[in-house]
Formats: structure tokens, sequence, C-alpha cells
């Protein structure tokens, strides 16, 4: 009798398909994916550093599948990093902030970033494009009654550490790109981008006062361009 059972339906296959967010510094596209990915909201938020991350999966149909979100930094300083990641996508949330007109303006240019680093052969049209404006309470009510309709004044005395305070010293004093990275000469790829996230995220400005932090931090986006540049 157990041959003339029928077999058991297997579910389909997870589909996954690659999204995403590309937007000026400081629009929201980190707050936006953390509400869509964990479902919570965040009130105040970092910048990001290169890339950050999100996955979530929904069902359609008799299908799950897994959307996976880049978090693209919208900073000039990260163009090395994130221009890594627009092959292979399936669609792309354009954010800008209805406070910043500048942020809306500058979509055109994301698109030509886009569209130059894809190449001759990357073909756009096949990708779903949404544009998103972000913000609309916050400027509306955050801003109006707590601030008087700017932004607010980041916090001048906030302190900052000894090892952030020792590291802008060693970069200023440092002999070449390897030394500034903590690298020895030679070194890989992901050696390289290795120390540089290290050191990005404890130099970044918007998370450190330390004097020189930007500086240093320029220094560090810099030296790592280089060396990427002679590292095949």
């Amino acid at each position: 009798m157990e041959a003339n059972m029928p077999k058991r339906k297997e579910p389909g296959k997870s589909l996954r398909i690659k999204v995403i967010s590309m937007g000026n510094a400081e629009v929201g596209k980190s707050c936006i994916i953390k509400r869509y990915c964990e479902k919570r909201f965040v009130s105040k938020y970092l910048a990001t550093i290169g890339i950050d991350y999100g996955v979530t999966k929904v069902q359609v149909r008799d299908r799950e599948i897994k959307v996976n979100i880049f978090d693209m930094a919208g900073h000039p300083f990260f163009y090395e990093v994130r221009n890594e990641f627009y092959k292979d996508t399936q669609g792309v949330i354009l954010v800008y902030d209805v406070g910043q007109k500048d942020s809306f303006d500058a979509l055109d240019a994301w698109l030509a970033e886009m569209k130059h680093d894809l190449g001759p052969h990357g073909n756009m049209e096949n990708i779903v494009f949404a544009v998103c404006a972000n913000k609309t309470f916050y400027v509306s009510i955050v801003d109006l009654c707590e601030n008087g309709g700017k932004r607010p004044v980041p916090n001048s005395s906030a302190s900052f550490t000894k090892e952030q305070a020792d590291t802008i010293r060693r970069i200023r004093n440092s002999k070449d790109s390897w030394d500034m990275l903590g690298v020895k000469p030679g070194a890989s790829r992901d050696e390289v981008n290795k120390a540089y996230r290290k050191l990005a995220v404890l130099l970044h400005p918007d998370k450190c006062v330390a004097p020189g932090s930007e500086d240093a931090f320029k220094a560090v986006v810099n030296a790592r361009t280089a060396l990427l540049k002679n590292i095949k």
C-alpha cells in the first residue's frame, strides 16, 4: 500500500532577491530598512559606514521569498565600497528627505552612478525602482515643535576614548598607506578592507568627536582607495 500512496508535494524552494537603497547621507535609508526587516523604529541612527545589510522573508502565494536589502552609505567617501554592490540588483529604493530639496535633486546623480558602475553591458531596464519620500513626520512635528524648525545640534561636550585619540595620532604619524591602515605591505584585499572597516567604525566623524577625527577618517579612506588600486 505504501507504494501506491501519493507523494507529498515539496514546498517551493525559497527565492532570493537583492534590493539596494540609494540616496544622500542622513535621508533615513537605514531607518526604513530597520523598520521593514526588524519591524521596529529607531528614532536616532548613526550614519552607515560603507554597507549595512538587512534581510526579511515574505510569502507570495506558495513561494517564500528572502529579501536581501543592502543599505548603501550615502557619503561620497564610501563610493569605493558601494560601487561593488550594484551588480545583480533586482530592486532599488531611492530615498530622499522631504526637508532637503537637494536630496531629491540628487536622485538623478545616484541613478547615473549606478548606470556608470554597471558598465556598458549592465541592464537597468529589468530593475524595479521605487522613490521613497522620508522624514515627513520628523520635519513637520519634531523639528518644528522641539527645535524651532532647525536640525538638532550635536552635543559638543561629548567625550571620546583614549583609543580614538591614540589612533588619530598614529595615523598622523604614518609613513605610508600600509602603515596608516595597520597592515603589512602586500596584504590582500580582504585584509585591507578588514583593517579599513575597523578604523572607519572607530573614527567616523558622526561617531567620534576627538579632535582631528574628520581628517584622520579622510586619510584612512584615501589610503584604502590607493592600496586597492594596486591589489589584483
